[in-house]
């Protein structure tokens, strides 16, 4: 398909797309302070002296990685003497001193980062109903999220499109089964209830003429409706909110003494927009409708229009949710999940404008300032935050340089807003092996800006194995989950963002479940995340949102946090122990399995990014498995194929017959796809598969081991 020759206009020493340009005139600055001429005016200036700055972090990674490729090709054949390796990494400057002890000082940041812990989402920016469908996500039913889940086991009625009451009783069961646990009545069990009032402020809970209360009272919070016939009750428990929706003529009250309709819970606590690694943003016709969307969100305007089963429905923000408090006093809960932006890291540069050496723009410095200025509306109206913040998470930093970068980029973009020094909040993603090396010194450089860190397990793992690619073959990617390294990392995290009183003040997250259809599995393993220590861990939709926020009933995480302080930190030799094989004599079959799983995924996942601009989906995996995959996931599998070529586990030939055969069971997981291009059996014609070989092959040339450069060169391809 053929797109239009970007046209561009001069604005200072920029020249900029004039879809761009438009948006930002028109849209972005409309009804703000700052005028066009000042935007461009500053943002010409600061782009032109940050930029060169960007060039020489970058030159400063290649430069790192040639001298680490060096001594492990130097010690090829011995074993790694780690006080060694440390001293070597100390002399390039890879590892920095370790300072004092400090204390995080950011300031005015809203209380669904300091003190409500929960589940968050992760949502591709480019997808207006999507990213709304995870702004309303703050408050879910529990009832729909157990119903239409493998949490309810399957009966036969259950896969009909009917409505099968076994399954849903069982719904109503596993209610009241939550709520006897969170929110215990005195001498009388949850199954057994007929109804509520409201006394006085207080919560009467009926069984016929048998009054009863909640053996914790402050538990309850408010109603709706009247106070002899309330529509809803308002609970709380680990700051985290739930409403008992009472409604006799619902469908789903039919069968239920109280009448009770619905659970809702407080699910999606915060909800990433993002910019970066789960989406296609290639050129500035991509980047406006991200960064239009963004600003629809900021504005709380956005819509989204859509036809399902011949009906036209539109998604819009929801409103706050009213409710009557105990004391008679009308009040409102935040109906919103608190949204925040994740911008690209330092590597990328976009067409969108130019410099005028004729370079492109750092893509990451573009994205601060258009994503802040965006969040100039609602500072005004403080429709997402109420402590008047932005919120903006930072991927893919390479040590306490590049974070000390990302804090004068946000300096910038504050004096050219006019806004208020720290106004810019910093989540910084542990998930490069430089910053989980020197977590301490990269949290020092935004101490006034750090609201979150988070580790990233597939990014991490990506970045392991290209910085060692010289030290021999490394393990199956299945066994780098219990290899020592990541134990550390996990828990060095935890440890450092702890010790530099990241406790009631900011986020420590961890990773995505992506298995979105297996939430029965979700719901027995990521209580390990709140065990870790995560104030808030990733989910892939709504749904899981909503069943993961059960997990934030069961552990008081804050407790569990004060706990954690007490134990021995993580180890740095633990964290820097490299992950090769020690004796690979795995068989040829062992190999061929291993490459067909990464292949097949790693295809499954660049056809769609290619061929139709899709950065996150839903991939099947060998078994059929749908799995979540974004850039994350493809670069991992890329690096630890082409690992594997360059030690001679197995040949670039053997490779290729297997991805030409994986590239055949993709085209047929994709068949009912009507937008889908096959990628065999003409290889050649297809630029997706080409795509694919080249970051295997050329893997160990990319610059970190990221997928960006070749996606990204290959989309412009295909789109142009």
């Amino acid at each position: 398909m053929g797109a239009m020759k970007e046209q561009y206009t001069k604005i200072y020493n920029l020249s900029v797309s004039i879809k761009l340009l438009n948006f930002i005139n028109e849209e972005l600055l409309k009804d703000t302070n700052i005028s066009s001429k000042k935007f461009w005016e500053g943002f010409n200036k600061v782009v032109h002296e940050l930029a060169p700055k960007n060039k020489e972090l970058l030159k400063i990674r290649e430069d790192l990685q040639k001298k680490i490729d060096d001594w492990h090709i130097a010690n090829k054949g011995n074993e790694i003497n780690l006080e060694e390796y440390k001293k070597f990494l100390k002399e390039i400057d890879y590892l920095k001193e370790v300072g004092p002890d400090f204390k995080i000082q950011t300031n005015n940041v809203d209380e669904e980062i300091t003190s409500i812990a929960g589940p968050q989402l992760v949502v591709p920016i480019m997808n207006e109903r999507y990213a709304l469908n995870a702004a309303n996500a703050r408050w879910m039913s529990l009832y729909d999220s157990l119903y239409g889940t493998d949490i309810i086991e399957q009966s036969e009625d259950s896969t009909s499109q009917r409505y099968d009451p076994l399954r849903g009783e069982m719904v109503i069961k596993y209610g009241r089964d939550f709520l006897e646990k969170y929110f215990p009545l005195e001498n009388l069990g949850w199954h057994n209830i007929t109804g509520f009032k409201i006394d006085n402020g207080s919560l009467i809970v009926l069984k016929e003429d048998t009054k009863t209360s909640l053996k914790n009272k402050d538990k309850f919070i408010g109603h709706r409706g009247e106070a002899n016939d309330p529509s809803a009750i308002i609970l709380k428990n680990n700051n985290l909110h739930i409403e008992i929706i009472i409604d006799p003529n619902a469908f789903s009250a039919q069968q239920d003494p109280a009448k009770i309709s619905d659970i809702i819970v407080e699910a999606a606590v915060s909800t990433i927009c993002d910019n970066e690694d789960s989406v296609a943003a290639v050129d500035a016709d991509d980047k406006v409708i991200c960064y239009r969307n963004w600003l629809g969100l900021m504005k709380g305007d956005l819509k989204s229009t859509f036809e399902k089963n011949g009906k036209t429905y539109e998604r819009k923000l929801n409103p706050d949710r009213s409710y009557i408090s105990k004391d008679g006093k009308g009040l409102k809960l935040h109906g919103r999940s608190l949204l925040l932006v994740r911008n690209v890291g330092h590597l990328m540069t976009n067409p969108a404008i130019t410099l005028k050496d004729g370079s492109e723009i750092p893509e990451g410095i573009m994205d601060a300032f258009i994503t802040s200025a965006a969040c100039l509306h609602d500072i005004k109206k403080k429709g997402n935050s109420r402590s008047g913040s932005i919120y903006i998470v930072k991927p893919k930093m390479h040590g306490p340089d590049e974070t000390s970068f990302t804090d004068l980029i946000f300096t910038k973009v504050e004096e050219v807003l006019g806004l208020e020094k720290y106004t810019c909040k910093v989540g910084i993603m542990d998930e490069e092996r430089r910053t989980s090396s020197n977590l301490k010194e990269c949290i020092r450089t935004l101490q006034n800006r750090v609201f979150f860190i988070n580790t990233g397990f597939l990014d991490r793992t990506g970045d392991e194995m290209h910085t060692s690619m010289e030290a021999g073959p490394m393990i199956k990617k299945g066994d780098m989950k219990s290899s020592k390294w990541i134990g550390a990392y996990e828990n060095n995290n935890v440890d450092i963002g702890l010790q530099c009183g990241l406790f009631g003040k900011a986020q420590i997250g961890k990773g995505m479940w992506a298995m979105p259809d297996k939430m029965k599995e979700m719901m027995e393993q990521k209580t390990g995340h709140l065990n870790a220590g995560a104030n808030c861990a990733w989910v892939p939709s709504p749904t899981a949102a909503a069943l993961h926020a059960l997990h934030y009933h069961e552990i008081n995480i804050f407790e569990k946090q004060k706990e954690l302080q007490n134990r021995v930190p993580a180890k740095l030799d633990d964290l820097l122990t490299i992950p090769v094989a020690d004796r690979p004599n795995w068989s040829i079959e062992e190999i061929n399995s291993e490459i067909s799983n990464s292949a097949q995924t790693l295809l499954g996942y660049v056809v769609r990014w290619i061929d139709q601009g899709v950065g996150c989906s839903k991939v099947p995996d060998i078994n059929n498995v749908g799995l979540m995959e974004d850039r994350a996931t493809l670069r991992i599998s890329s690096q630890h194929i082409a690992n594997w070529i360059h030690h001679g586990i197995c040949t670039s030939k053997q490779v290729l017959e297997i991805m030409k055969k994986m590239a055949k069971i993709v085209d047929e997981q994709n068949k009912s796809d009507k937008l889908y291009q096959n990628m065999s059996p003409n290889f050649d014609k297809s630029v997706a598969f080409k795509a694919a070989c080249d970051l295997v092959f050329h893997g160990r040339s990319q610059p970190s081991g990221y997928t960006e450069p070749l996606l990204h060169l290959n989309r412009l391809i295909k789109k142009n």
